[in-house]
């Protein structure tokens, strides 16, 4: 589990492999800790807003029945299945706090 913190918002807790998913969208390089300045924030921002989009127009239209509802997990396990835009608003909600409140964002294990 790595944990997302500001002093702008309640901490955040994910799952590692998705963790570092959320870097790589933010254009971080995934680590076991981390920070997104506050000018780094809009940015950030604005990478994971069009990866949500991204993901909710691929998806349009798309049959309940066709939907994943497992995914692999790194050791070859599976959970539920949990979409981008569920596992990515709360950490946009975040970084939005914290741009608000001029505070940076970090992470850790």
């Amino acid at each position: 589990m790595i944990v997302f913190r500001s002093q702008a918002a309640a901490d955040i807790m994910m799952f590692d492999d998705v963790a570092r998913r959320m870097m790589e969208i933010m254009g971080k390089e995934p680590s076991d800790r981390g920070i997104v300045t506050v000018e780094q924030l809009p940015d950030a921002i604005a990478r994971l807003k069009a990866a949500i989009a991204e993901d909710h127009a691929r998806h349009q239209g798309e049959p309940e029945e066709d939907r994943p509802q497992t995914e692999e997990v790194p050791g070859g396990s599976r959970r539920a299945y949990v979409g981008l835009a569920q596992r990515a608003v709360p950490l946009v909600q975040m970084l939005e706090y914290s741009l608000q409140d001029d505070k940076p964002v970090m992470w850790g294990i």
